[in-house]
């Protein structure tokens, strides 16, 4: 697309003030009725007037005459907070300043305005907003809109820069352009490290053929279906694309604040009585009956409180709430600077007052009414996770020189430790802080969290911050929204570097201003952040103010509809969706808008056939877009009230940071990431991704117990991607997004992870949806919880990754990628706990405090080395791969959305290992069933099988079958379903310390079988008579073919003797294939190899083997340096990820020994045999630093 073909991109306007002074005069309306303009004044925009000035007026203005003249712009408008929009709404500025200045030119002319001091008075008490006001107006004189460089008419999609290159030539883009002269697009192929520049000029030359007469520097590339443009100067491979009575007593409250203020030597009087009247604002008096009231007065620094909070006297409303005089016990001349004081109003039921005769009845919490903080200071005067022992921070503060020469990322460690932040403490603090080496963005970000309240660090780390890209920061909106609650000053460092970078960038006003509306919801720091939204609104020009409009008019249309079709039941939502979308559409027939996921989505109307709602609690809705863009897809988004959409905001955005970490460092694991955005209280939007389903979705086309199988997953994939290399392709994005997704939610913590949480697309990338529950706080089913594993990993995951049952090579590329990332996103273990620790004020259940951050710091495990990391993680795969409790949690959410009240048809089986139903009536009925023996088999790992003897009503002749321990779980498991308010037998322990498949265990087992049959069938006849117990004990096809078995008559009667015949394995030919991947360092005096991967193992006797490593260090005759790894079963691709050390050995004596590997296999019934070793001379290593290399097995000696 052209440059000069960009009108539509004209809401970009961002300054309004510099339009031709013809259409921004300001028309005042006189007694007489005439309308009369006022030149350099802006009519047009009542925003305008806020920034106003007397330096404008005076040299503008004619002298005000003596009637009394009324402005437009005093006039109420409704901007795009939802609200009616005054002057006042947005800083509350008084206009005293312009009037005094005027009254002292236009003295003798006696028309002028009298001085009054009552207004100079207030003048004075607002001259902090005053003072921010002219910052705003100095700011917004900086960005005009004629400036390309700040507002170049588009929006620039944002690109992620790779540290060494990346390895972005290995990548390779297929690109398809549509130009508006040419019937078919333009399609090629180019290098990933290839400019956008060089996609130009490829395509223009395909339609010019004299490319002389071309303006190159005229076209830009746009993307498809979003109305912004890729940069110039970078590489197309590496763009971040997604696709009454009670107020009297607030009054009151009032008066009591002054009485407490002039206690404090009327420090800010005037300020703080403004502060407090805010209180109606938000204030919830409790609807009960006399009620009384209490306040309690704090004072803090650092987040922390200087003294114990004070607390009135409590009183009816009726009655003066506060004494004369509170008393801190410190001068106010050794207070901090930034100290705060914080004033919060309780209400208590008074419960005498209740009717209820019972005097024990359980007393209410105070309920909190109200809360306002403001800094004890004037603005002018010059009047964390950390659990560093007192000991450490003495120590950290004694060597802080060393800390800033040598470790500069620790300053904030080192200002926490600081022994004092008095007047005397501050200027060796600021001293320290000057002379400091510049920090990163993601460390300077702790430096403004609650614990760092002195205005001149905050201002130092924003002037850090500064150094970093609108696409960096960005991403780290959400936390710098939150701390502007932690400044004491309205103006400040921080406000003041945001509304500059969101008149410099569209997406950063974008996001700036749906992040400041949100936070107007917080009781106590509303007033904060009406002011700094008032400011954004001011900068910004009409046009972006009327799109912003026109989306909270959208938000607005939808809450009422989709609360409608939520309090709505049956076929009545159908009816109230299609007239609430009527509405909806109306505003779109108007014109079109744009979403507030994104500027650059637009959409024309809705496609009406197309919306629907979703049947889960909140029945959200399910909004079908037409694109503004031709060539855009439609737009699918949700629609949801009911439910905080914060949490979900924030579990993607570490996600999404963790991405861009990963990418950085030249990793793809192909995340799939969508937008979602919080509204307002208890409503959002989020994105929906095209071209996929929930995993229950797809298990359950295979039944009920869908989730129990392993092929559902890959026969979906094979379905949509039926050519090899589509299905190979779709195969390797899984991989890579799966083991992107299991490191992502192990260190956030997200659980209730059920199969309708997850998601698969089409092209084979996997995605978690719903952050309902994170930070470890799991979903409990009764006592117990349901998030048993580390993280989501099943047997059918493993299928799709595997290729197949056996386990591949691909496997330990899976591990390998999960390990990978696991320790990049160690190494900035910092960042995600500063962004979390930032977020703990902003009101989230699950996100209060650092118990909850503990979490975190507990998974990433930053103390440890990566290979100590490295093997951690391979066991939670391990763990996570082989817990049954994932699968039973994903059966038990089959049958909760199947609305499951009984079992399932005959058609439909009820136990994994049972191809149908049956009942008492077609079995007859059991009259007494046990336990008779338990033999071991080899079908085809070794297990041990229990022999239960049935005897039925009316026959002679007992009958045998055979049933694994997991069998009777899977009975005990479903059991439990059925029949909730049932005592069933308890079952027993699963857990087994120890081999579990040997003899030992097996007998005991038998014995805790027999008892729980043996109480099961004496359980009520619901129990015993249920279809689930006759199809548990129904013959299968196993039982008739007992393969090695033979049954003798023992003695005369029922009895019998089983006998298990095994034929011994062939001895293995010799041939031996494969290779082994080692990590052998060196350091403290201990040698660490890590046997990591084993791939290509032989065993030519038609067989898997069970492979282990065993290791010596030669010459060693008396064995003692044996080593061992655990033994993997039937595979010919084993991944150990085990460290095996030698203590004690210095470099000279290593330099003399050989290491020798040799990997055989474990056998029950015969020796263990040869597949493979290696010996390797250690002089040969450089020990200083880790050596990680693939070796090919060779048949040396063993011992």
């Amino acid at each position: 697309m052209e440059s000069s073909h960009i009108s539509r991109f004209d809401w970009l306007d961002l300054d309004p003030l510099t339009k031709p002074k013809a259409e921004n005069e300001d028309v005042s309306l006189t007694p007489g009725g005439a309308a009369q303009t006022e030149p350099g004044v802006s009519a047009g925009d009542p925003w305008d007037a806020v920034l106003e000035t007397e330096g404008n007026n005076s040299s503008s203005s004619p002298p005000l005459d003596g009637n009394f003249s009324q402005t437009v712009r005093s006039q109420q408008r409704r901007a795009s907070t939802g609200v009616p929009v005054t002057r006042s709404h947005s800083l509350n500025i008084p206009g005293t300043l312009s009037q005094h200045k005027e009254n002292n030119q236009d003295k003798g002319k006696g028309k002028g305005l009298v001085k009054n001091a009552a207004l100079e008075e207030q003048d004075a008490q607002n001259q902090e907003s005053v003072a921010f006001c002219k910052d705003i107006a100095s700011l917004r004189s900086k960005f005009p809109h004629d400036d390309m460089t700040t507002n170049p008419g588009f929006v620039l999609s944002p690109v992620i820069s790779q540290r060494d290159g990346g390895g972005a030539s290995s990548y390779s883009v297929k690109v398809s352009i549509e130009i508006s002269d040419s019937q078919q697009p333009v399609t090629f192929t180019c290098d990933g490290n290839s400019p956008v520049e060089l996609l130009i000029s490829q395509t223009l030359c395909w339609v010019h053929d004299d490319l002389d007469k071309v303006d190159f520097s005229s076209y830009l590339l746009k993307v498809c279906g979003r109305e912004e443009v890729l940069q110039k100067m970078h590489q197309p491979a590496i763009y971040f694309c997604i696709q009454s009575n009670q107020y009297k007593a607030v009054d009151r409250v009032v008066q009591s604040v002054r009485n407490l203020c002039c206690a404090l030597d009327e420090v800010e009087t005037q300020a703080i009585t403004d502060a407090v009247k805010r209180l109606r604002h938000s204030v919830n008096l409790p609807r009960t009956h006399s009620p009384k009231y209490f306040l309690m007065c704090s004072l803090t620094h650092n987040g922390k409180n200087l003294f114990k909070p004070v607390h009135s006297k409590r009183v009816a409303a009726h009655t003066t709430l506060l004494s004369p005089r509170i008393i801190f016990p410190m001068a106010v001349a050794v207070l901090p600077l930034e100290s705060i004081l914080s004033l919060t109003l309780f209400g208590v039921l008074n419960q005498n007052a209740s009717s209820s005769p019972d005097s024990n009845k359980q007393r209410k919490a105070p309920e909190l009414l109200g809360k306002v903080s403001m800094p004890l200071f004037d603005f002018r005067s010059s009047f964390s996770v950390s659990r560093l022992k007192r000991s450490d921070h003495q120590l950290l503060w004694d060597h802080r020189l060393h800390c800033r020469r040598d470790h500069p990322s620790s300053l904030p460690k080192v200002l926490a430790s600081a022994p004092s932040w008095d007047w005397a403490s501050m200027a060796h603090i600021h001293s320290l802080l000057h002379h400091w080496p510049a920090l990163p963005l993601v460390t300077a970000l702790e430096l403004l969290d609650s614990k760092f309240a002195d205005t001149e660090v905050r201002s130092v780390a924003v002037s850090w911050i500064e150094e970093s890209s609108d696409d960096e920061l960005a991403d780290y909106l959400p936390q710098l929204v939150q701390a502007i609650k932690f400044e004491c000053h309205l103006k400040n460092a921080l406000v003041m570097f945001l509304l500059s970078r969101a008149q410099g960038n569209i997406i950063i006003a974008h996001h700036l201003y749906w992040l400041l509306k949100d936070a107007m919801q917080d009781p106590a720091w509303w007033w904060r952040y009406e002011q700094v939204m008032g400011s954004l609104l001011c900068l910004c020009g009409s046009k972006l103010r009327a799109e912003l409009e026109k989306q909270t008019n959208l938000v607005t249309l939808l809450g009422i509809v989709a609360e409608r079709v939520r309090q709505a039941g049956g076929s009545t939502r159908q009816v109230a969706l299609q007239e609430g979308l009527e509405n909806v559409q109306n505003l779109f027939q108007r014109n079109r808008c744009r979403l507030p996921l994104s500027p650059s989505l637009v959409a024309k109307e809705l496609n009406m056939k197309a919306c629907s709602f979703f049947s889960s609690n909140a029945v959200p809705l399910k909004l079908a877009l037409v694109n503004a863009d031709p060539l855009g897809e439609e737009i699918n988004v949700m629609f949801k009230v009911g439910e905080d959409l914060r949490q979900d905001m924030l579990a993607l955005q570490m996600i999404r940071i963790m991405d861009r970490i990963w990418l950085q460092e030249g990793l793809d694991l192909r995340m799939v990431h969508f937008k979602c955005v919080s509204t307002g209280k208890d409503r959002g939007m989020v994105e929906l991704v095209p071209f996929s389903d929930t995993l229950r979705k797809i298990q359950v086309e295979y039944g009920v117990t869908g989730s129990f199988k392993d092929k559902p997953l890959a026969e979906w994939l094979r379905k949509y991607n039926p050519a090899e290399d589509e299905y190979e392709k779709a195969s390797e994005n899984f991989i890579y997004s799966c083991a992107g997704c299991c490191v992502a939610t192990y260190v956030l913590g997200i659980c209730d992870r059920h199969n309708d949480n997850i998601m698969l697309r089409s092209t084979g990338h996997m995605f978690h949806i719903d952050f309902g529950k994170f930070l470890g706080h799991a979903q409990m089913f009764g006592s117990f919880k349901r998030d048993r594993a580390p993280f989501v990993l099943t047997s059918d995951m493993a299928y799709v990754i595997n290729g197949g049952e056996r386990p591949t090579s691909r496997f330990q590329l899976f591990v390998d990628l999960c390990c990978q990332a696991y320790n990049l996103i160690r190494k900035n273990s910092g960042l995600f706990l500063n962004l979390l620790s930032l977020m703990t004020s902003s009101g989230l259940p699950e996100l209060t405090g650092s118990q909850d951050l503990k979490y975190v710091f507990d998974a990433l495990q930053p103390h440890n080395t990566d290979a100590e990391a490295t093997i951690f993680f391979t066991r939670l795969i391990e763990s996570s791969l082989g817990s049954i409790a994932t699968k039973f949690n994903f059966f038990i959410h089959n049958l909760a959305q199947l609305r499951f009240s009984g079992l399932p048809t005959n058609d439909e089986p009820i136990l994994s290992f049972s191809p149908k139903t049956y009942t008492m009536k077609q079995e007859g009925c059991i009259v007494h069933a046990s336990i008779f023996s338990f033999q071991k088999r080899y079908s085809p790992d070794k297990h041990y099988t229990y022999v239960v003897r049935i005897l039925r009503d009316g026959q002679t002749e007992p009958q045998f079958v055979f049933r694994t321990f997991d069998e009777f779980q899977e009975l005990h498991n479903k059991l439990t379903i059925l029949f909730p308010l049932w005592k069933l037998p308890c079952f027993p322990n699963k857990m087994v310390l120890g081999r579990t498949h040997i003899k030992e265990v097996a007998a005991k087992r038998k014995l805790e079988l027999s008892s729980y049959v043996h109480n099961l069938m004496k359980c009520s006849t619901e129990v015993t008579q249920c279809d689930l117990i006759y199809t548990f004990f129904h013959p299968i096809a196993r039982d008739e073919k007992t393969e090695g078995l033979e049954a003798t008559p023992r003695a005369p009667g029922n009895c019998f003797t089983f006998m298990l015949f095994i034929k011994p394995p062939p001895s293995p030919t010799g041939r031996v294939e494969g290779e082994m991947k080692l990590s052998i360092s060196y350091r403290n005096s201990n040698l660490f190899i890590m046997v990591m991967h084993i791939k290509e193992l032989v065993a030519e006797d038609g067989t898997e083997p069970n492979p282990y490593v065993k290791t010596y260090l030669l010459p060693d005759p008396h064995k003692t340096s044996k080593r061992k790894t655990k033994i993997t079963r039937k595979t010919r691709n084993p991944t150990f990820n085990e460290m095996l050390v030698y203590s004690g050995y210095s470099k000279e004596t290593l330099g003399l020994r050989e290491l020798q590997l040799s990997v055989l296999s474990a056998e029950s019934l015969r020796e263990n045999y040869f597949l493979g070793g290696i010996r390797l001379r250690l002089k040969d290593f450089d020990l200083n630093k880790e050596t990680v290399k693939w070796y090919k097995l060779t048949t040396v000696p063993y011992f």
